[in-house]
């Protein structure tokens, strides 16, 4: 097959199967990882996808011809790897998935030794550039590493559970769609330790994705989990991406609850637990989680978006938790790796201590910090966004405080907003919030969209 590093991206490698994400490239990201990371000791693991196996199986044996030894996992969601690599201290792990792209797309995650994750300058060019050498002799060798099959979901389960107290969790009623992917294993699994009936939506796994493609993001793949929520009378909503690394809550009443919303929960339930101490979140919006910190005597840090800058922050000034609009939630106990799995028993949690309904604890944050939601518009290139962002922050720059921790952001008295380009598709993404006043926001948001889109 032919070679297309066309795949690799920002964070991961992400492509269509077979014509840039095959067999030729896993056998060769296989024979340089052990290499480029030093790795003797790797977790390996796939998602539901068809072409998995295939993949895997051209991985282990490009790992095991370079000498290193693979722990194979079996199917997995993402933070199944970053947990067997942290667990049982191995040198690395590979995930093979491509989250939440249309079943077509495959791909592979990689974190190093102690889960740090692998970005362009901490190897993952370096492994484009080696995959990519035709200098390199890439015949056949014997292998001299071995592949061991491995069940960790036993001390997986038992850590996601560490962080609620099951016997005063309420009995509430939920709805749970995993949109056929990683995730239904697991919630079989996790079901027998908690009290709440679970009304399972779409929970067996397969690859074909008969439900259509499990990115509750979208506004179309959310409608299933709402009238269900509705329909059963459950207390809340969760659906999961493919890969389960991000979940996505609903309030009783079928609504959808913005991750922005999620990260202030998330926040309440840590700091309530770790007085005083750090958390994260990144620029996108952040007066409501600057504001939870202050009310539990912790402090919020604004941090770039993205995994790696987010983890490295959190090693650094040891944040119990980090959280992303985007809806991946960090965890300084789980390697300060993101889970999809901890975030909703952490909310349950809250919703069993409280009298009020999950609308009415996000109630008040909507109401005190209304925001747009990230909105795309599609541009032609790095240098459009650029001009746009140079645009913008001239008309408005001078009224208020400016921040380029990630893109443009712009804070005002009493409204803000950032603009930031995509790391991976052409797109500028605006978030607009404003101190309790849903009207001032709108006005805003609409202001910005004509200007970049003029």
């Amino acid at each position: 097959m032919a070679i297309n590093t066309s795949g690799f991206g920002a964070y991961d490698i992400r492509g269509v199967y077979p014509e840039s994400i095959n067999q030729e490239l896993a056998y060769r990201v296989g024979r340089v990882f052990p290499e480029i990371f030093n790795a003797k000791k790797i977790a390996v693991g796939h998602d539901i996808r068809l072409s998995g196996p295939t993949i895997f199986d051209a991985l282990a044996r490009g790992l095991t011809e370079a000498g290193a030894d693979v722990y194979d996992i079996g199917q997995c969601g993402t933070e199944m790897i970053y947990f067997a690599t942290g667990f049982h201290d191995f040198d690395g792990g590979i995930m093979i998935t491509a989250s939440h792209n249309p079943q077509q797309y495959n791909g592979m995650k990689f974190v190093g030794k102690d889960v740090r994750p692998v970005a362009p300058k901490s190897g993952l060019l370096a492994v484009k550039a080696a995959v990519e050498d035709e200098g390199r002799d890439w015949s056949f060798r014997k292998a001299t590493g071995t592949v061991y099959r491995i069940d960790i979901q036993p001390d997986y389960i038992k850590c996601i559970l560490s962080y609620v107290d099951a016997k005063n969790l309420k009995p509430f009623k939920i709805v749970i769609n995993t949109g056929n992917g990683a995730a239904g294993p697991v919630i079989n699994e996790l079901e027998k330790f908690l009290p709440f009936e679970i009304v399972k939506v779409h929970n067996n796994t397969n690859g074909y994705f008969p439900n259509g493609v499990p990115n509750p993001l979208l506004q179309d793949a959310r409608a299933e989990t709402s009238a269900a929520v509705v329909q059963s009378g459950a207390a809340c909503g969760i659906a999961f991406d493919g890969d389960f690394d991000r979940c996505f809550l609903f309030d009783e009443r079928g609504n959808f609850i913005e991750g922005y919303y999620m990260v202030g929960l998330l926040a309440e339930a840590f700091l309530e637990k770790n007085p005083g101490a750090k958390i994260i979140c990144d620029p996108r919006a952040i007066w409501n989680t600057i504001d939870i910190a202050k009310k539990f005597g912790g402090e919020a840090l604004v941090c770039r978006s993205g995994h790696v800058y987010i983890k490295e922050l959190m090693r650094t000034v040891n944040a119990v938790y980090g959280g992303e609009m985007a809806s991946h939630h960090y965890f300084r106990d789980f390697y300060f790796c993101d889970s999809g799995m901890i975030p909703w028993l952490l909310v349950l949690e809250l919703l069993s201590k409280s009298d009020k309904p999950l609308s009415a604890l996000v109630g008040d944050m909507i109401k005190a910090y209304p925001v747009s939601g990230e909105i795309n518009t599609k541009v032609s290139g790095v240098d459009k966004v650029k001009g746009i962002m140079a645009r913008i922050e001239k008309i408005y720059g001078a009224g208020g405080t400016v921040s380029h921790i990630d893109g443009l952001s712009i804070d005002f008295d009493d409204w803000r907003f950032n603009l930031r380009g995509s790391q991976t598709e052409p797109y500028i993404r605006l978030n607009v919030e404003a101190r309790g006043d849903k009207n001032l926001m709108e006005t805003k948001r609409d202001e910005l969209l004509a200007i970049i889109r003029a």
